[in-house]
């Protein structure tokens, strides 16, 4: 695969100092001044790239790896080959991606589309903004009224900051995104495409039809927090919309009205978060789930992809399915189901008859 092109590889860093770096111990101390360059996947990582395993799962492509080093927990280091270096973590695939961070900056860095510094003589900046010293805006991006933007920001191409925005320090947003009515905190991403800050879903039935009802509230975000592409998040109606410290938000989700969620959650893509629901600290919804408005998701609680969440999750559950309930109840439901439609042996009728294919 071509990653030079747009990755180029790293000019050498010595195991020695990349084990330092990812908290991990280089089994062979004789490997120390072996040079790696690059990351790769385990099953065709070569010279000068590091690769890791972290499960049994992993073995049969451990055992024929022709990786410069691999990360490995300690079960695994018997299993690595003779010639490549074992590097043992607690964490493999955490140590792999400090690793990488190190050997190839540029992919954890949001894309810049122009390499210019300061403000494009095609961007729209608003006398009455204020932006702070070091602040990229690139061409064709727009800067609104009474908008605040910290040292080391970048707006990208054709991004729109709404008027008395304020976006803190080294922030980067992505290419075509709108933000208005948002306060956003230092060190967030935001990806091509997002949407945020335009006015929720909310209507009142009257005798001529849906009257739409005033949506005053804003979106705060805080430090740390990343949002995928495309995805959009509405500001509050009377409340705020907020997004705790440290939160990943994945492409494509849509978060309502007066939602809050915590710090240090996980949204996975195409999650819908209907309005004033409350989503705790250190969640994790898998893909596609539904969560129903004004509910409350506790501390630490999982839910399973394509989940349906209709009421309160207690803190530190995993719960899944549609509705969504404690795990092991929704996995005892789905194997009674299976055998109701298929049997014991896994089989229709007509395949049990010979008829099936």
């Amino acid at each position: 695969m071509d990653t030079i092109r747009f990755f180029p590889p790293h000019e050498g860093m010595s195991l020695s100092d990349l084990s330092g770096l990812c908290g991990a111990e280089l089994v062979n101390p004789d490997f120390g001044d072996r040079q790696v360059t690059g990351i790769a996947p385990l099953s065709r990582a070569g010279a000068g790239e590091v690769a890791f395993a972290s499960s049994r799962v992993a073995l049969p492509d451990l055992k024929k790896s022709r990786a410069a080093a691999v990360f490995v927990t300690s079960r695994l280091a018997a299993d690595v080959p003779d010639g490549v270096a074992a590097l043992i973590a607690a964490a493999p695939q955490l140590a792999f991606a400090l690793a990488g961070a190190a050997l190839v900056p540029a992919s954890v860095q949001p894309l810049r589309l122009t390499g210019a510094a300061g403000i494009s003589e095609s961007a729209s900046v608003d006398p009455s903004a204020r932006l702070e010293d070091g602040v990229t805006v690139e061409a064709g991006a727009v800067i609104g009224a009474g908008a605040e933007i910290g040292a080391g920001s970048v707006i990208s191409a054709s991004a729109a900051i709404g008027p008395g925005t304020r976006i803190g320090r080294n922030c980067h947003v992505g290419h075509g995104v709108t933000i208005q009515h948002a306060l956003i905190g230092n060190n967030v991403i935001i990806h091509p495409g997002a949407r945020i800050g335009q006015d929720g879903f909310g209507y009142a039935p009257g005798p001529r039809g849906l009257v739409k009802i005033p949506q005053i509230g804003r979106v705060i975000i805080q430090d740390h927090v990343e949002i995928g592409a495309n995805t959009t998040i509405d500001r509050g109606a009377l409340d705020d919309t907020e997004i705790g410290e440290g939160t990943k938000i994945d492409n494509l989700v849509q978060i309502a009205h007066n939602v809050r969620i915590g710090r240090h959650s996980v949204i996975v893509s195409q999650v819908g978060i209907a309005g004033s629901a409350t989503i705790g600290n250190g969640v994790m919804i898998g893909g596609a789930s539904a969560i129903n408005g004004h509910i409350s998701i506790g501390d630490g609680a999982q839910i399973a992809a394509f989940s349906g969440v209709a009421g309160d999750v207690p803190a530190g559950v995993r719960w899944g399915g549609v509705p969504a309930r404690p795990m092991l109840g929704f996995l005892r439901d789905a194997a009674a189901a299976n055998e109701r439609a298929f049997g014991k042996a896994g089989k229709t009728d007509k395949d049990k008859r010979g008829g099936g294919q």
